[in-house]
């Protein structure tokens, strides 16, 4: 099941406004796909449909796959969205594709908390790929421990959401459990006095770990790359069928 961040209505209408607003993330992305010539792309974990939508206004050929129905509600109310073939589901149970590039942006890659579930979704991706296509994501570097500053005093913002009202927010971490970290987000609507708090799990795998998962599941790893977004604190994956 989806956390409650990406299921929940409230939440998922929120989402956007709680990102950087240019979300420098995504240049990296829109790079490879200039870089490889990639007309048709694999969005997955797309959440409230950012990449697909920038993506399919440039003409390119996208599918957005995403477990939570309220950020898919949310997708496609944007420019661009009706170019785009949403889809409700996961990684390991895509529909029958052959793209040129398969991303998955964010905190998706680490999802997956089982080495299972791990190579499931894995398998899937690389089916989904048109011989010699390729799988781009991200993960946070467990060397940077990025948990520890998963405080209150670290995350607490306050945000103005025009209609919405005040919005408070912050993180804290729960429990960290060899490479699976858990970490719990708070949501205080100011106007009607809401609170919701949204749990999340995320397995830290490293590079080599990862490495040796592509290459079981017949991915070749073409490099490794920094994100733009958070220089040396992440590693940007590029593995092809």
């Amino acid at each position: 099941m989806p956390d409650l961040i990406f299921e929940h209505p409230r939440l998922a209408q929120v989402y956007d406004a709680l990102d950087e607003p240019e979300r420098r993330d995504l240049g990296l992305y829109e790079g490879l796909v200039a870089e490889l010539g990639a007309a048709s792309v694999l969005d997955i974990g797309c959440g409230t449909g950012t990449l697909a939508c920038r993506l399919a206004q440039r003409g390119v050929e996208v599918v957005g796959v995403d477990p939570a129905r309220a950020s898919l509600d949310m997708a496609v109310s944007k420019p661009g969205a009706d170019r785009v073939r949403w889809v409700l589901g996961d990684a390991a149970t895509l529909p029958a594709l052959e793209v040129d590039l398969a991303t998955m942006t964010g905190n998706v890659a680490q999802v997956f908390i089982t080495d299972i579930d791990w190579m499931l979704a894995l398998r899937s991706i690389r089916a989904a790929l048109r011989p010699g296509g390729c799988l781009a994501f991200e993960t946070r570097d467990p060397a940077k421990q990025a948990w520890l500053s998963w405080t209150r005093e670290q995350t607490y913002r306050r945000l103005e959401l025009g209609t919405i009202g005040t919005l408070q927010t912050w993180s804290e971490l729960v429990r960290v459990s060899g490479e699976v970290v858990t970490f719990r987000t708070h949501f205080v609507f100011d106007r009607d006095g809401t609170r919701l708090t949204s749990e999340s799990t995320l397995r830290f795998r490293n590079r080599d770990e990862i490495a040796e998962s592509l290459a079981s599941t017949g991915l070749r790893l073409d490099g490794i790359r920094d994100a733009p977004d958070r220089p040396g604190l992440e590693l940007v994956f590029l593995a092809c069928r």
